[in-house]
């Protein structure tokens, strides 16, 4: 018997927990957004809850989103298009994971599915499972986290997906896989641009860079403040998310009057005593 899936009127929210994750700063960060824009830009895209909170408001805007991370591009676009192949998918592996975690979550890791439902339900399964929830790509590419320790992980999350589904048909949303600079090429003085991108590490060991196996060095970081400037005198309005390090702040001293400081939980750290009282900076041109 075929199965039948019902439209949901569900707000959407991000599908996979991804590091640097905004879900916990939306009331801050949205009430330093623009009311108004022609397009929105946002090139990491990464789990896109600041996306997904202001197209769920209703704004007559267009939305070019983009990501580096291919796989990540592939998970949206095949919930577009696929999403009941999806949830089939993730079914499966929920079924088979609740058997035995261990052996099925590892023999999962291991696979190198070729067919793009399999690649996203794989990445789906191993981000509801893995420790802390945490994306990461060794120097070969190849996701390398641990088993998590959850009772009861929601890996399939059927409404949420639908509600992502049905919010991404939209003919207004166009997503792409692309570095940040060709993401940006033809924002203009009506448009608003999201920038998150991987911060600048505040310590040696708190580089969570590694999204794609490419990682985002303070080259990059320079490369985006060329950006930032560049838009910036195309009177494009820009917000940008990073880390207070001396480097950032360095960087964007120009942009000082625009500089708010906010406070953070990181929800990724795996020793949960780490995750609160860290400062983070909002840079905004306008």
């Amino acid at each position: 018997m075929k199965q039948q899936y019902q439209l949901t009127s569900l707000t959407p929210k991000p599908f996979v927990k991804w590091a640097g994750g905004k879900r916990q700063l939306i009331p801050i960060i949205t009430s330093h957004i623009p009311n108004k824009f022609e397009r929105y830009f946002e090139p990491f895209l990464g789990g896109g809850a600041v996306f997904f909170h202001l197209i769920s408001q209703n704004k007559k805007s267009k939305w070019l989103i983009s990501d580096l991370n291919s796989d990540l591009v592939l998970s949206y676009i095949t919930i577009r298009d696929n999403i009941k192949e999806l949830i089939s998918a993730l079914e499966f592996h929920a079924k088979n994971y609740a058997k035995n975690s261990s052996t099925y979550y590892y023999k999962i890791r291991e696979n190198n599915p070729k067919s793009q439902v399999d690649k996203v339900s794989r990445l789906i399964f191993l981000n509801k499972t893995c420790f802390n929830g945490l994306y990461r790509v060794n120097s070969k590419g190849k996701f390398n986290v641990p088993l998590g320790k959850y009772i009861n992980p929601n890996i399939v999350n059927k409404e949420n997906l639908l509600a992502v589904s049905k919010t991404l048909q939209s003919k207004d949303i166009i997503i792409k896989c692309q570095d940040f600079e060709d993401a940006l090429k033809s924002a203009g003085s009506d448009d608003f641009v999201y920038l998150d991108p991987p911060y600048q590490p505040v310590s040696t060991t708190a580089s969570f860079t590694s999204y794609t196996d490419n990682n985002f060095d303070f080259t990059d970081q320079k490369r985006l403040f060329v950006k930032f400037k560049s838009l910036d005198k195309r009177g494009v309005k820009v917000l940008l998310s990073n880390s207070k390090s001396t480097e950032i702040l360095e960087l964007f001293r120009e942009f000082k009057d625009g500089i708010i400081e906010i406070n953070a939980n990181r929800f990724i750290n795996s020793v949960s005593q780490k995750r609160t009282g860290h400062t983070e900076l909002l840079i905004k041109n306008y």
